[in-house]
């Protein structure tokens, strides 16, 4: 329990102390806003980007959610039940 609280207090203690940031650095910014109103694709991509960034983690714990869920179930079925 001790172990617990320490580990929550440098948690609690990182977040208070760590610096504001931009969402993007100038050059991908200025990239965005100049590629639509030219009529480039760059926006396009820059979107494509980061649904491909923000799928795959997903997807890799929908995949070891799964693994796990079905490895629970069968050590379910094959244990007799206590009736």
């Amino acid at each position: 329990m001790k172990k617990g609280i320490i580990f929550l207090f440098f948690i609690l203690l990182s977040f208070s102390f760590s610096p504001t940031v931009k969402a993007q650095c100038s050059m991908c910014t200025i990239n965005a806003e100049q590629g639509t109103k030219n009529g480039n694709t760059q926006g396009k991509g820059l979107n494509s980007g980061i649904v491909y960034l923000l799928a795959i983690p997903y997807l890799l714990m929908t995949g070891i959610g799964v693994l796990w869920y079905r490895n629970y179930r069968k050590k379910m079925i094959s244990t007799p039940s206590n009736h």
